[in-house]
């Protein structure tokens, strides 16, 4: 049996690793930003510019859905030999009715561990029920979409140069390579990057030795059970919309999110993680976004830029969410929505951009 050099073998792995670790970073420092993005959804605009958003309901099915698995639907805790099972966590769930219009909306986590979804009953009984009973699946993208982005993180968050030493301050670049002291290897990918990929990165290294995973995100795990064959998942955002999230922060606002995540040291980032992840397992949305507020009011190097980085990739996108969901709604047609938890509590989230549009919310 041949076995490949490692002068050739090694820097081709690490690469592999560097790439797993941004779509890591994709997935779950998005989420804590309350974005969101999935895996492989995001790409940073170079060259070309998004276009105006476009209608909500215009992203198709995916033409080839995995089979689901089978699901047990029941709500006991006791299989039929006795021994009693876990029961899947609460989730932050809420049903939103107007009449004869309902809105099932379901806050998730775009990374997670396998024990958040049991394997005979990966969700509660209200919330697979919900999912059954709705002809429509609205994601923060659609699969379809997502598909179309897989080399845009390295087209469009990296540069061929050392490009993040000539956006960083010396003082600022210096913690980063402080930092990264003991992963010189993701150091050097890292001088490669953007800011704001670069602040992704640097949470993620933090995240992923809490042992969280991409796959064990909630979004994957819905359409693992999504069971009705003619109905449709969509997006509530374009991938041009949310590409644009993050090209037009300016460098100053970019740089600001990067500080942020420099302040903590990688045990306390850890400690934060995991306390996020009990709360959204408890289910409470105005709790964890009270959470929230307060790390980022803590963490804030710049209180105007922080402002202006939470306005546009937070409550920019809780505008349009709602409004997209409205206009997906119809009577006697409910619409399952699932958008990252921090999107949904306090009084810029969706829940009470419904509310003033004339919606019931409450608990599921």
């Amino acid at each position: 049996m041949s076995v490949v050099p490692d002068s050739y073998d090694k820097p081709r792995l690490l690469r592999a690793a560097f790439a797993k670790t941004t779509a890591a970073a994709l997935s779950f420092v998005l989420f804590t930003a309350g974005v969101g993005v999935s895996p492989a959804s995001f790409a940073v605009v170079g060259s070309r510019t998004p276009q105006a958003a476009g209608d909500a309901g215009t992203a198709a099915a995916p033409s080839k859905p995995a089979p689901p698995p089978r699901v047990d639907r029941s709500d006991g805790t006791t299989t039929t030999s006795g021994p009693v099972r876990a029961p899947p966590p609460r989730m932050p769930f809420y049903v939103a009715t107007k009449g004869s219009t309902t809105l099932y909306v379901l806050g998730t986590l775009h990374v997670g561990f396998a024990s958040d979804y049991p394997p005979k009953q990966p969700f509660r009984q209200r919330i697979l029920a919900a999912l059954d009973a709705s002809p429509t699946l609205a994601l923060e993208i659609s699969p379809d979409e997502l598909l179309l982005s897989q080399d845009d993180v390295n087209r469009y968050g990296m540069c061929r140069s050392e490009c993040l030493i000539d956006y960083l301050p010396d003082s600022m670049w210096k913690k980063v390579e402080a930092r990264m002291r003991g992963n010189p290897e993701a150091l050097k990918e890292l001088r490669h990057t953007r800011p704001w990929l670069a602040s992704m990165l640097i949470e993620t290294y933090d995240t992923l030795k809490a042992g969280f995973q991409s796959e064990y995100g909630t979004e994957a795990q819905l359409q693992n059970v999504y069971l009705r064959a003619r109905g449709q998942i969509v997006g509530l955002e374009t991938l041009n919309e949310q590409i644009s999230t993050f090209t037009r922060l300016t460098s100053a606002q970019q740089r600001e999110m990067l500080a942020q995540d420099l302040v903590q040291t990688p045990a306390e980032n850890i400690a934060d993680v995991k306390e996020l992840h009990r709360l959204w397992r408890i289910g409470d949305a105005d709790a964890l976004k009270a959470w929230d507020n307060a790390k980022s009011s803590k963490l804030a190097r710049n209180k105007a830029l922080a402002a202006q980085v939470d306005n546009r990739v937070v409550y920019q996108r809780n505008q349009r969410f709602a409004a997209r969901m409205v206009q997906l709604a119809a009577p006697d047609k409910p619409v399952f929505v699932a958008i990252g938890a921090l999107h949904l509590g306090g009084p810029r989230g969706v829940l009470e951009l419904l509310r003033k549009r004339g919606f019931v919310v409450e608990p599921g």
